[in-house]
């Protein structure tokens, strides 16, 4: 091989090194430019999962939203700013009977499956109106329920129909067949309020009830009865109330709890 081609070779092989090595570099920085892209991208990606995470968190809840509706749809049966006066009975009638109640009250429930029916027969003969404030305060104190609030609004889909299915439907809530205990929030389902509407000759079927009931149509409403109850200075339920004046049990603070004990408190209320 002469020098000249040796030299020739050699420079060859420089020549292929380089560009190899060109070529290399080329490849090398590919590659660092994906890495680089793809860990933005997955810091983009976590970055927006926190913030949708936060945003959510923030974001209020549905009864919350309902607490804050400016448009309030009431129920048929109701006056006042927001509906939110529930007044059943005869004209004719001098005095009323204010009940505060929350429908997963174990003691409400007692209280009606003793009285109720007394109170909706009274009412009917025109002894006396009866004046409703609902509450939802053992939502709260249970550690975040719902089912005094969807009761409530379930309240406000039967009064839409009528007063008489509001008082069935009310009994039927805190009857011992259908009343749950106060630690079972079984009043945050729908289907539940439905099937015990079931039971409610004016409900059963009712498909404008159901769909009141499933599409929340007085969730907001509930919500406005709810702080209207929280305004009013109660703070236990039941309370029974006539010209200001709590009725007792003639023993204690306490609501009259037997037919024997409400007869004899209204009866002297009615006097007064």
């Amino acid at each position: 091989m002469s020098k000249r081609n040796s030299q020739a070779n050699k420079a060859a092989a420089r020549e292929r090194l380089r560009a190899e090595r060109e070529r290399q570099a080329k490849r090398d920085k590919t590659r660092r430019q994906i890495v680089v892209g793809a860990s933005i991208v997955a810091v983009l990606a976590v970055a927006g999962g926190v913030g949708w995470g936060v945003m959510q968190l923030n974001k209020p809840s549905h009864w919350e939203a309902a607490k804050d509706a400016k448009n309030v749809t009431a129920p048929k049966n109701t006056s006042g700013e927001n509906g939110t006066t529930v007044v059943i009975g005869k004209s004719s009638a001098k005095k009323t009977l204010e009940v505060y109640e929350d429908s997963r009250c174990p003691v409400c429930a007692t209280f009606e499956q003793a009285v109720g029916e007394t109170v909706h027969k009274d009412v009917d003969a025109g002894k006396y109106k009866l004046k409703f404030i609902g509450a939802t305060f053992i939502d709260d104190v249970s550690g975040g329920g719902e089912g005094s609030k969807n009761a409530l609004s379930a309240l406000g889909a039967a009064l839409d129909v009528s007063t008489d299915a509001f008082l069935d439907y009310k009994a039927a809530l805190y009857s011992a067949k259908y009343h749950p205990e106060e630690s079972d929030d079984k009043f945050k389902k729908d289907s539940y309020l439905i099937e015990i509407a079931e039971s409610v000759d004016a409900l059963k079927g009712n498909a404008d009830f159901k769909k009141n009931v499933e599409d929340g149509t007085f969730d907001s409403w509930a919500m406005k009865m709810s702080e209207k109850f929280d305004d009013s200075g109660v703070r236990g339920t039941p309370t029974l109330k006539m010209d200001g004046k709590k009725l007792t049990d003639g023993q204690s603070e306490n609501a009259p709890m037997t037919l024997e004990a409400f007869n004899t408190a209204i009866t002297a209320a009615l006097k007064g």
